[in-house]
């Protein structure tokens, strides 16, 4: 097992199918609504669960790169408006200091916006993101930041999952997920999560006129500390449309990461019918993907106690830059081994 290649004739129909319905739901918010600041917060997230991200970027970045078209979704989120806003530059970069870095930009204030339309107590909701886009993602670190106990909390973010600005994740091999104490919390807006690690913590540079700081900052960690994690979700959601393909030799039920004390691991997908364990790693990396990283999750492989000694164990690569020519051979002469290159999408 080594590469995923979905059927040409059925991307046809679904791209053909997508562009249309696309269309029709942006045409029908612009014209239905009275007020045109109300694209940027009804439903938000229809966008992004009722059309494959891919055909949305596709349409208004034509001729990009797959890691062009990753980087954009790790601001954009897939919303409609935003993505348009970020056509217009040469680069990334250019669009995030036309709306994002300076006062008058489109997006600038979004944030604000947006929760000023949803909570009242905007304050205590933005102190509680701010902790968790510091990397607070315990409810015990994010009470700790804020001098407050973690019963207090429980409201505010259950708001938030609501709207769908954070999320809760626990260990996919978890039994009783609401009740398991191992939950993190994460900021699952992508623009919000942008927002709050780059621009909030900044906003005293580009209020003074000094937001090419702030801009050096995001050219140094962009990539590194916010677009490989989105990437992590964008890896997991095609698990699922591998799962659908039928791209592995059974159907998994649960998906999601896996960690303990010692070891992380990106994806962890389970079918416990058959007792089959799926782990991976996604790599938005510079460079390409060698098999040291097959032998790294296969030792961590590990210390995963589910159905130890009766399961059987796969694995999945993901990586922005290919793989090493190595890592190819390995995962043509196993059949426990699929690579995902975004480099030949």
């Amino acid at each position: 097992m080594a590469f995923f290649n979905p059927s040409t004739h059925s991307q046809t129909l679904f791209v053909i199918f997508h562009i249309f319905y696309f269309y029709f739901l942006y045409i029908f918010h612009n014209l239905s609504n009275n007020n045109p600041q109300r694209l940027r917060i009804q439903k938000r997230t229809d966008y992004k669960n009722a059309m494959s991200r891919n055909i949305i970027l596709e349409i208004f970045y034509p001729g990009r790169s797959r890691r062009e078209l990753i980087e954009r979704y790790a601001v954009t989120g897939g919303v409609p408006k935003y993505i348009e806003l970020f056509s217009q530059g040469q680069d990334i970069y250019d669009d995030m200091q036309t709306c994002v870095l300076n006062r008058s930009g489109y997006l600038y204030d979004e944030a604000h916006f947006l929760l000023q339309q949803e909570v009242t107590e905007v304050g205590s909701y933005f102190s509680i993101i701010k902790a968790i886009a510091a990397g607070n993602s315990k409810l015990s670190a994010i009470a700790g930041v804020l001098e407050l106990k973690s019963t207090s909390l429980t409201k505010y973010l259950k708001t938030l999952m609501d709207l769908d600005i954070v999320e809760r994740e626990i260990p996919v091999t978890e039994e009783n997920p609401e009740k398991s104490k191992k939950g993190l919390y994460k900021i699952k807006d992508n623009y919000l999560r942008f927002w709050f690690a780059f621009v909030y913590p900044n906003m005293s540079f580009i209020e003074s006129g000094h937001s090419q700081v702030v801009m050096d900052k995001i050219r140094k960690d962009f990539t590194g500390s916010h677009t490989a994690f989105v990437y992590e979700d964008v890896c997991r959601e095609r698990m699922w449309e591998q799962n659908a393909n039928g791209e592995w030799p059974f159907h998994f039920t649960r998906l999601g990461r896996y960690w303990d004390a010692r070891i992380e691991i990106d994806i962890a997908a389970i079918d416990p019918e058959g007792k089959n364990l799926i782990l991976g790693e996604c790599k938005f990396w510079q460079e390409p993907v060698g098999a040291n990283v097959l032998r790294s999750l296969e030792e961590k492989a590990g210390s995963v106690a589910w159905e130890k000694d009766r399961r059987n164990t796969w694995y999945v690569l993901f990586s922005a830059m290919g793989f090493t020519t190595e890592l190819k051979a390995v995962a043509d002469a196993r059949g426990d081994v699929l690579l995902f290159d975004d480099l030949e999408v």
